[in-house]
Order: structure tokens, then sequence, then C-alpha cells
């Protein structure tokens, strides 16, 4: 069926208003002057690049610390919500909603007192400043929305195909792996990039937990933002976009490819 034009209009305007801002961004990032009202840069430089690639801060740690972090805040996140998710939709009954509202307390307490909680309470545990308090606060932040995800999707995919399984003599993990895992796949996909970006953009969080001991990328970025060097600000966001759309598309090609075959 042919497309309506306003659709065509409509998708028009939606690439435009993506494709602009990029375009700037990456405009600023070889920018050495842009004097208003001009259009375009009056003088052009690499030093933002040459600063990205051999400054202080190096881009390879710095993207191997932040993705590091943030996949295993991802993996740490899906996997609890999940369980917790069974748990309350499968086992639980009524008590399994007052989980599922606990969960989500997280979102109801603002983020910097949030942050200062952990922060005291990983004082106490001796974590502050470690790699692991920041993963410990990183996951509490991203939970709530891997529970959120996870819990609806269950009650939807259900387990009768589970059942059906293991009343032919299949073991309870072969029934969960063949039977619910296919329909689960695309939530546990979604839960896992909404954890992963959630952890990846994390700054205040970061800071504090970890001290500046923990570098990442957006440790980095945000006070060349706050300080309004648009030129270094804008080259630190086309890596931090750029990296983390490389690991989203990684992430969906592991999806499919743990997807079983045959699956729904």
């Amino acid at each position: 069926m042919a497309s309506k034009p306003w659709t065509k209009g409509v998708l028009i305007t939606t690439v435009f208003l993506i494709l602009l801002p990029v375009s700037l961004l990456a405009i600023w990032t070889f920018t050495g002057r842009w004097p208003w009202p001009g259009l375009l840069p009056k003088t052009y430089t690499l030093r933002t690049w040459q600063e990205l690639l051999f400054g202080t801060a190096s881009l390879g740690k710095l993207l191997q610390s932040s993705i590091l972090l943030a996949l295993v805040t991802a993996g740490v996140s899906t996997v609890v919500a999940l369980m917790t998710a069974r748990a309350c939709v499968v086992y639980l009954g009524a008590a399994g909603r007052w989980i599922q509202w606990m969960g989500m307390l997280p979102l109801i307490i603002p983020g910097t007192v949030l942050t200062i909680g952990c922060h005291l309470v990983l004082l106490q545990l001796r974590l502050s400043d470690t790699w692991l308090g920041v993963l410990l606060v990183h996951v509490l932040t991203a939970l709530p929305y891997s529970m959120a995800i996870l819990t609806d999707l269950t009650a939807r995919v259900g387990t009768k195909l589970e059942e059906q399984a293991q009343l032919l003599g299949a073991s309870g993990f072969t029934a969960f792996y063949h039977g619910s895992l296919p329909g689960l796949m695309p939530g546990i996909f979604a839960s896992m990039s909404m954890a992963f970006i959630l952890s990846y953009s994390q700054y205040f969080s970061t800071l504090i937990v970890g001290g500046g001991r923990v570098q990442t990328l957006a440790l980095v970025m945000v006070p060349y933002i706050q300080s309004g060097d648009r030129p270094l600000a804008s080259v630190y966001a086309v890596a931090f976009t750029g990296s983390a759309l490389l690991v989203f598309a990684i992430l969906e090609g592991a999806a499919g490819l743990f997807r079983p075959k045959g699956g729904r």
C-alpha cells in the first residue's frame, strides 16, 4: 500500500531534525573561531581532535573504562530484573506487585539525594572511590527501568510453552531456553540498551562515588560543556555518541545470535 503524502513529510522532517544538530556538532569539532552572526566558522583547526586522540585524557582508556562499566551494569541489571520479574509474575502473585513497587523507589528519590545516600553507605563498606562502588550505584539507577521493561514482557509471554515442554520431558532450563527466552529476547535487549546508556551517561554519581579515580568518557566530557569550550565538548560528544551507537549495534547482533532457532 502506497504511503500517504503526510507520512513522507513527517519522515523528512524527522530526518532533518536529527541530521541538523548532528551536522552542527560535526562542524564544531573542527571550529577554531565562529563569531556571531556568521553562518559558518571563520577559522578551522584540528586542535580538538589532537586533544581527543593524543591529549592528557587517553581516548582508548576512557572508552575501555566507560564501555566495560556500562556493559557490566547492563548485564547485572538485566539478569537481576529478569529473575525478579519471573519471581513476581510466576511465583509470588499479589506479593510480587509490592516487590515491583519497591523496585521503583529509586525513581522517586531525587538523583542527588540517592547518590549522596549511597555514597555514605559505601563509605562505611569501604567501597567508595572504587570501581565496584560505582557499579553498584549504576545498577541501582538502571534496575527500575530494567524491571519495568521485563516485568510487563514476562507477564505477556507467560509460562505456557515452558509447562508444555516440561510435560513432554524437557528440563526446567531447556523449557525456559526454548519456550520463553525467544519471546523475552526483545525485552532483554531493550533492558540492556536502557541500562547501558544510563550507566554510560552517568556523571554526578560517577564523580561522587568514584571520587575521580574511576574515569569515564562522561566524566571528562561534561566539564568541557560546562566551561563553554564548544569545540572540545563537541569532539567528545561525537566520540560518546559514536561509541554508544557501535555498542548498540553489537548488542542487537548478539541478541539475534543468541536467539534459539525455531523460537517464536
